[in-house]
């Protein structure tokens, strides 16, 4: 994995810049320095679109997800959810398809929260089939599919809630089919160890998600030491996206100060914006 690249930073914009317009907050990401964005289910967007945006702004599209469920009743997803199989590959075979025009390279089946009633057998088995059947259609495109492991104690029941579960589950597919999104804040909560992680699994690590522990504000705002992460990604030559998925602690805006000791430190020139001027928008 070793490469001279560096990580693009990506803005989740799910969670940033929301008090603009789905489509207006590629803008606002560009101008504050990030180099790609993502979302969940940005379909609001058309595929063509979304795509002019991206090219008009040097921005790329770092990964989307399938088979999110209803969120109007608290889903988190669906593929480990027996009965949902039809539902979750229509869901896949959209999002397979608006990852390729718009060049995003991962597509997210969520596993979905299991009810406690639910027997766990059976949730594993719908899960594995759910996830054969998105490596069988993401073959031949120039989409893989990632999964993530979303820890218990900020989604109680969560299918996939462990990163040695994902790494061990991504491992048992071929190379490049199924990587792994190391999301730091659900690794503190759950008492992982990201750095042995990612120095273990560098060969499967797809993205990563960067979140402040406790809180999941902004890095800085909480206890996670994020040096050592930087360290170990270096180390492996991890040259994909590193995604913010936080909550801002206030807007936004407010809290980007930690952008430009990240961009430097990852090897980007130092550079306040796009032209596009953060006022502006």
């Amino acid at each position: 994995m070793r490469s001279e690249a560096a990580a693009r930073l990506s803005a989740h914009i799910g969670y940033l810049f929301t008090e603009l317009p789905l489509a207006e907050r590629l803008g606002a990401a560009r101008a504050a320095g990030f180099d790609a964005v993502e979302h969940p289910q940005p379909f609001a967007v058309p595929a063509a679109e979304m795509r002019q945006r991206l090219d008009d702004l040097g921005l790329s599209f770092s990964q989307l997800c399938a088979g999110t469920g209803d969120a109007t009743r608290g889903e988190k997803g669906i593929a480990a959810l027996p009965g949902r199989d039809r539902e979750f590959l229509d869901s896949l075979d959209r999002s397979l398809a608006y990852a390729e025009a718009v060049g995003c390279p991962f597509v997210h089946p969520m596993a979905g929260v299991v009810p406690a009633a639910m027997d766990s057998d059976q949730a594993n088995d719908t899960y594995r089939r759910n996830l054969d059947a998105a490596v069988e259609r993401a073959r031949g495109r120039p989409v893989s599919i990632l999964i993530e492991a979303i820890g218990r104690t900020a989604v109680p029941g969560y299918h996939l809630h462990r990163l040695g579960q994902a790494f061990a589950l991504a491992g048992e597919y071929g190379a490049g089919e199924v990587l792994v999104l190391l999301d730091t804040f659900h690794a503190a909560a759950n008492g992982e160890d990201a750095v042995a992680l990612i120095h273990a699994h560098a060969d499967r690590l797809g993205h990563i998600h960067i979140a402040d522990h406790p809180g999941r504000h902004e890095p800085g705002t909480g206890a996670i030491s994020f040096a050592p992460i930087f360290v170990a990604l270096e180390r492996v030559g991890y040259a994909g996206a590193i995604g913010f998925e936080y909550i801002p602690a206030s807007t936004t805006l407010a809290g980007l100060g930690w952008i430009v000791p990240w961009r430097e430190r990852l090897g980007h020139e130092a550079r306040a914006a796009h032209p596009t001027q953060l006022q502006d928008y």
